[in-house]
């Protein structure tokens, strides 16, 4: 099974954080499971995403930065899930 969600964080990143508790939340209940990457070190990353950190992915398209819509997510899952 392919991981449709990406969640681009740094450490020290408090919204990083809130959005990992958003995206366990929803894993929980959908049974999607996301990949979380550092982007510290990896001087592509860093100039892509830079401050806007945390970045979500969903099926490799920026879905949103900062803060995770957590009912937006829910929908654009639902709407984009095979089947």
């Amino acid at each position: 099974m392919t991981t449709r969600l990406t969640l681009y964080t740094r450490p020290g990143c408090h919204l990083c954080e809130d959005a990992k508790a958003v995206l366990a939340r929803v894993a929980a209940d959908t049974g999607e499971g996301f990949t979380e990457v550092s982007i510290e070190g990896d001087e592509d990353l860093e100039e892509e995403y830079g401050l806007r950190i945390p970045v979500l992915l969903l099926d490799g398209r920026e879905h949103g930065y900062w803060r995770v819509e957590e009912e937006r997510l829910r929908r654009d899952l639902r709407l984009s899930s095979p089947g």
